[in-house]
C-alpha cells in the first residue's frame, strides 16, 4: 500500500524518546577541537616549564662542577704559600749561634746579635716574623725586636704550637697575635743540642693579607675555617671569624685557654642546604654580613693543616640557555604529539584497509567457491554431454552381446534338452566373456561419470588412462574404421585427477573423430613420451586441420567450428581448464593434413615411503 508523504513528514518531526540512562551527549567537533588544541598547548607549557627546570638544575650542576675546579686551584696557592715557608724554622734551629744562645746565659750583646740576624733573616725570606723561644716559652729573640710590639720577653709558652714542639718537634697553629693584634700562621721547630735535649723553639709566623687581596680580585668569596668550623681568612672581611657550626663547652674553653682568636667577636653563619651535589658540594641559602642570598657552596679539606677551604658563588642562570631548552622541550612535545597523530592516522587507515582487504578476501573466496563450483560443474556438464553423445555407440556396444547371449541361451537350453551337458558347459565360456565385458564396460562409464573433487591429486599412470578413454570409445573407433597408432611410454607416472585426465582425453578424441568424419583416410596417432621433467601426450588427426585464424581461438569458451547443434564450444575450454588446473599445458597445432594437441604434465617422482 502506498503511504502518503505527508505521513512521513508527521512521523518525522515527532520527537524522539530516549530513556534517560541510554543518552548519550554528543560533543560539538569545534569543542572537541579546541579542547584537543589546548591539550597539546598546555603539554607543551608544561614541558616547557620542566624543561627549564631541568636546565637550570643542570646549570647548577655545571657550575658547581666549575666552581670546585677553581676552588682546587685557590688550594693549590694556598698550599704553595705554606710549603714555601714550612721548612724555614727547622733549618734555622740548626744555626750554631741560635743553639750557643740557648745553652747558656744570654747577655746583651749575644741577644742583640741575634735580633739583627733573624731582623736580616727574615727581611730576605719575606716572612712575617721569626722569633727564638727558650725551653720555657720566653721570647729570647725576635725579628721585630725594634718595634713596640716586639715578642722579646714575651711568654708564649700557653700556645698550642709550642707545647707540639716540645712533645712532637714541630708544631702549627694559627691565631691572632696577643702582641700585635695581627692574626697568622705560626710554624715551629724544636731547637736540639748535641744530645736531642730540648733547648727551646723556632718559630717563624706567616700573615696571608697579599693573598687576601689576591683572592679579592675575583667574584667569588673565599673562606678558610679551622677544625671547628670557625673563619678566620676571607677575602671580604665581614666573613671572618664567623663560626659555620655551634661550638661545645670545650671549644669555647680551649679557644680562652689558647687565646687563638683574642679579642675577636665570634657570630654564627646561618645557612640553609637547598640541593645536594655531593659530600662537599651543595646549594645553600646563606644569611650573611650582606643579607640573605644563595650560594653554590664548594668545600676542600686541606688535611696538611687541618683546615677547609670554602667557595662560595652566586648562582648564574642563563635566559638564553634556559629559553633554549623550553623552546626545544616545547618543539619535542609538539613533534611527539604530531608524530603520535600521524601514526594514529596511519594505524586507523591500516585498520580501515586490513578490514577492506579481509572483506575483499572474504569476497573474492566468495566468488572463487562460487566460480569453482561453477567450474565443477560445468565440468560434470560437460562429462555428461560427451556422454549423451556417445549413448548411441555405447547403446549398440551393449546390445550386441545381449542379442548374442540371448542366442547363446537358445542354444544352451536345445544342449541341455537333449543331455549333452559337457556341449553345454563349453557354450557358457564365450557368454562369461561377454558379460565380463559388458560389465568393464558399464563400471567404467559409472566411474567417468561420477562427479570428482576439484584438486585432487594422487599419482596414476597416463598411459592407463589413454587405454581408459580409447575404451570408452571403442565402439565408435570400430564403426568408423579409424586407423589408431599407439605409441605409448609405460608406465607415465605423473600427479592428478584419472577421472578428469579421461574427460580431456576424450574430448581431444571425440573432436579428432568429428573431424574425421567425411574424410576418406581416417588416421589417429596417440603418441606418450617424456621430455626432460614433462611427460608429453600427442593426439593427431587427418581431418584436415584448424584454420589458421582460429587456432588462436579454439580454448575460448563457446568457440566452435562445427555446424549449429553439434556442440556448445566448452569441451576445450574445460579441457584447458583441467589441464592449467593440474599445472600442465594444451596446445593445438596443424601438423601435416590435420590438427595435433599437445598435452603436458610434470613427471611425478615416485616418494619412497617413510618407515
Amino acid at each position: 500500500m502506498a503511504q502518503s508523504p505527508f505521513l512521513w513528514r508527521v512521523v518525522w518531526c515527532l520527537p524522539l524518546t530516549v530513556p534517560a540512562h541510554h543518552r548519550m551527549i554528543a560533543i560539538p567537533r569545534p569543542l572537541r577541537l579546541t579542547f584537543y588544541a589546548l591539550l597539546i598547548i598546555a603539554g607543551a607549557v608544561l614541558a616547557a616549564a620542566l624543561a627549564t627546570r631541568q636546565a637550570e638544575r643542570q646549570a647548577l650542576v655545571d657550575e658547581a662542577a666549575r666552581a670546585n675546579q677553581q676552588l682546587a686551584l685557590y688550594a693549590n696557592s694556598l698550599h704553595t704559600l705554606i710549603e714555601r715557608y714550612r721548612a724555614l724554622p727547622a733549618v734555622l734551629a740548626l744555626d750554631s749561634e741560635m743553639i750557643s744562645a740557648l745553652k747558656g746565659p744570654l747577655d746583651t750583646a749575644t741577644q742583640d746579635e741575634l735580633n739583627r740576624k733573624l731582623e736580616r733573616i727574615n727581611g730576605a725570606a719575606q716572612s712575617s716574623t721569626l722569633e727564638l723561644m727558650d725551653r720555657t716559652g720566653l721570647a729570647v729573640a725576635a725579628s721585630n725586636w725594634a718595634l713596640p710590639s716586639s715578642y722579646v720577653g714575651h711568654n708564649y709558652a700557653f700556645r698550642p704550637y709550642f707545647s707540639q714542639t716540645k712533645s712532637q718537634g714541630t708544631g702549627r697553629f694559627y691565631a691572632v697575635g696577643v702582641t700585635t693584634g695581627i692574626p697568622g700562621y705560626f710554624l715551629s721547630s724544636a731547637v736540639l743540642d748535641e744530645h736531642e735535649q730540648f733547648l727551646g723553639a723556632m718559630v717563624v709566623k706567616l700573615e696571608f693579607p697579599e693573598l687576601e687581596q689576591e683572592w679579592a680580585q675575583g667574584n667569588d668569596l673565599l673562606l678558610v675555617s679551622d677544625a671547628r668550623g670557625i673563619v678566620f681568612i676571607a677575602n671580604q672581611p665581614g666573613w671572618r671569624y664567623r663560626n659555620l657550626r655551634p661550638l661545645s663547652a670545650n671549644d669555647l674553653a680551649e679557644l680562652k685557654a689558647t687565646r687563638q682568636y683574642d679579642k675577636k667577636q665570634l657570630l654564627a653563619l646561618e645557612t640553609d642546604t637547598l640541593q645536594r651535589f655531593d659530600e662537599n658540594s651543595h646549594l645553600m641559602r646563606v644569611n650573611g654580613p650582606d643579607g640573605s642570598a644563595q650560594y653554590i657552596w664548594e668545600s676542600l679539606p686541606l688535611k696538611a693543616e687541618g683546615w677547609t677551604l670554602h667557595l662560595l658563588r652566586k648562582p648564574q642562570f642563563p635566559f638564553e640557555d634556559q629559553r633554549n631548552a623550553g623552546l626545544a622541550a616545547a618543539g619535542s612535545w609538539l613533534a611527539l604529539v604530531f608524530l603520535a597523530l600521524f601514526l594514529s592516522q596511519r594505524w586507523r587507515l591500516a585498520r580501515l584497509r586490513q578490514r577492506s582487504r579481509e572483506e575483499l578476501e572474504q569476497l573474492v573466496e566468495e566468488r572463487t567457491q562460487a566460480l569453482r563450483t561453477a567450474q565443477d560443474g560445468l565440468v560434470q556438464s560437460a562429462k555428461l554431454a560427451a556422454l549423451g553423445q556417445m549413448s548411441a555407440a555405447l547403446a549398440h556396444e551393449i546390445n550386441q552381446p545381449l542379442t548374442a547371449q540371448r542366442m547363446q541361451l537358445a542354444t544352451l537350453r536345445l544342449l541341455l534338452d537333449h543331455g549333452r551337458v559337457d556341449d553345454a558347459y563349453k557354450a557358457l565360456t564365450p557368454l562369461d566373456d561377454m558379460l565380463t565385458r559388458m560389465a568393464a564396460l558399464t563400471g567404467h562409464l559409472k566411474t567417468f561419470a561420477r562427479k570428482s573433487p576439484s584438486g585432487l591429486r594422487e599419482r596414476l599412470d597416463l598411459a592407463t588412462v589413454v587405454d581408459q578413454s580409447l575404451h570408452l570409445l571403442d565402439a565408435r573407433l570400430r564403426d568408423e574404421a579409424i586407423g589408431v597408432v599407439l605409441d605409448l611410454t609405460r608406465p607415465a607416472w605423473v600427479r592428478g585427477d584419472a577421472i578428469r585426465l579421461e574427460q580431456v582425453l576424450i574430448n581431444l578424441l571425440r573432436n579428432a573423430l568429428d573431424a574425421m568424419a567425411d574424410k576418406p583416410r581416417k588416421r589417429l596417432e596417440i603418441r606418450l613420451h617424456a621430455d626432460q621433467q614433462l611427460w608429453l601426450l600427442t593426439v593427431s588427426d587427418s581431418g584436415g586441420g584448424i584454420p589458421e585464424e582460429h587456432l588462436n581461438n579454439v580454448f575460448d569458451p563457446f568457440f566452435t567450428t562445427k555446424p549449429v547443434g553439434d556442440g556448445l564450444g566448452l569441451g576445450l575450454a574445460v579441457s584447458f581448464a583441467i589441464v592449467h588446473e593440474l599445472g600442465g599445458r594444451l596446445i593445438a597445432d596443424n601438423q601435416g593434413d590435420g590438427a595435433t594437441f599437445t598435452l603436458t604434465l610434470p613427471i611425478a617422482l615416485e616418494t619412497p615411503d617413510l618407515c
